[in-house]
């Protein structure tokens, strides 16, 4: 399925990682929810992807039918059953994720700063901006540098100089 890059974009963020096998089978069930997901009985042009085995991105593309709050609201209730059947947590924006070479950590708000306190994490460090509101920011604002995301405003009094 193709999507224009206008496509409206919700990241959730597991706290660890699931995996080969509980990421299929949540592709699967993605795949359904994505495909009877509608907005005052009109269908979505909506789609699903679980990324890194860590991240769910659900994608709207509005052209056709604009996502509702009563539609959000089905894809939350959702996710909240898919926490507790996986036993994850997709709902805690102070979990933050970066990358440590080719592996994808991710920390609470405490520890994410002590780690920029002690120099693990970097300006340069790859974190993960799960607040991109479509396809566009997902390709180009999503996985960028701390000192290019909002986690410098938040982080970068603590990064050293």
């Amino acid at each position: 399925m193709r999507f224009s890059e206008n496509s409206r974009v919700w990241i959730y963020q597991s706290n660890k990682a699931l995996n080969d096998q509980q990421a299929e089978e949540l592709q699967q069930k993605l795949n359904d929810f994505t495909q009877s997901w509608t907005a005052h009985d009109h269908q979505l042009l909506a789609g699903a992807q679980v990324k890194y085995n860590r991240f769910i991105i659900l994608v709207v593309d509005e052209s056709q039918a604009g996502a509702s709050g009563c539609s959000i609201d089905k894809s939350v209730r959702f996710l909240k059953d898919i926490e507790t059947e996986f036993g994850i947590d997709l709902f805690d924006r102070f979990n933050l994720a970066y990358r440590d070479g080719e592996q994808i950590l991710s920390a609470p708000r405490a520890q994410f700063e002590e780690l920029i306190s002690n120099g693990k994490i970097t300006a340069d460090t790859i974190v993960f901006n799960n607040l991109v509101k479509d396809l566009n920011e997902l390709q180009t604002k999503w996985e960028v540098p701390l000192k290019n995301s909002w986690h410098q405003q938040m982080f970068g009094k603590l990064l050293a100089i």
